[in-house]
C-alpha cells in the first residue's frame, strides 16, 4: 500500500480518515493491454490511477474504437459513474503497465464525503472531466487530421517511444495511413525530426501550434 498521505488527492485527510481509507483500499497492478473496466460495467470501486497511462474509449456499432481521453497519474478515473450510480460509459485500457488504487466506494461515500478538503478535490476532478469532454468535442468536430497530429506531438511526444504508430493513430481516431502521411509531410516540411524507429525526437513547437490554434 502506498503512503496515502503523499497522494495529493488525500493529503488533507486526518490520521483517522487515512486509516479508514487504507482499510477499504487495495492496490492492483495491471499489464499493458489489460482492461480496468468495460463500457457498461457497474462501478463498485472508486479508481485512482497511481502509475501508467490509461486510455478511455467507446466502441461503435461496427466494433470500432473511438478514443476519448488518456489519463496520467495521479487522478481519479471515471468517478462520475460512481457518484451518479450509472454504468461506466466507456472502456478503460492500460496503454503501458500501471497501478490503480481501488477504493470500496460505498464505504468511501458514507464515511469520508463529509471531509471538506476531499470534497473540494473531487469537485476539481469533476471540473477537469468537463474540460476533457469539451476538448474531445473540439478535437473531433473542429480539428483536421494534421491539427490532431500536431497537437499530439506537442502534448505527448514521449508516447512515440512507448506506442506503435497504429496505436497512436487509434488514439487520434485516424487511420494508420493518414498518420503516416501526416508525419512524412511534417518531416519534409522540417517541422519534426524522427529517428530510425520513427520516434519524434525534435519538433518546431511554434509552427506546429500554428496548425491547430
Amino acid at each position: 500500500m502506498p503512503d496515502l498521505h503523499a497522494i495529493p488527492l488525500f493529503s488533507k485527510l486526518n490520521t483517522e480518515d487515512l486509516a479508514l481509507l487504507e482499510r477499504i483500499s487495495t492496490v492492483k497492478t495491471y499489464q499493458k493491454g489489460e482492461i480496468l473496466f468495460y463500457e457498461g460495467d457497474a462501478p463498485t470501486y472508486l479508481h485512482v490511477l497511481l502509475d501508467g497511462v490509461l486510455k478511455l474509449y467507446k466502441t461503435n456499432f461496427k466494433g470500432t474504437q473511438i478514443f476519448l481521453h488518456q489519463f496520467y497519474p495521479i487522478s481519479f478515473v471515471a468517478e462520475l459513474a460512481n457518484f451518479e450510480a450509472i454504468p461506466y460509459p466507456a472502456t478503460a485500457e492500460f496503454m503501458v503497465d500501471g497501478q490503480v488504487l481501488k477504493i470500496e466506494y460505498e464505504t468511501f461515500k458514507n464515511e469520508l464525503f463529509n471531509n471538506p478538503e476531499l470534497s473540494f478535490n473531487i469537485i476539481q476532478s469533476l471540473s477537469a472531466k468537463l474540460k476533457i469532454m469539451s476538448e474531445v468535442v473540439h478535437k473531433e468536430i473542429i480539428l483536421t487530421s494534421e491539427a490532431k497530429v500536431a497537437k499530439f506531438i506537442i502534448e505527448h511526444t514521449e508516447l512515440f517511444g512507448d506506442l506503435k504508430h497504429t496505436k497512436i493513430a487509434a488514439l487520434l481516431n485516424l487511420t494508420p495511413e493518414t498518420l503516416s502521411r501526416t508525419l512524412t509531410k511534417f518531416k519534409q516540411q522540417e517541422l519534426i525530426s524522427m529517428d530510425e524507429s520513427l520516434n519524434v525526437v525534435q519538433y518546431d513547437e511554434v509552427k506546429l501550434r500554428q496548425i491547430y490554434e
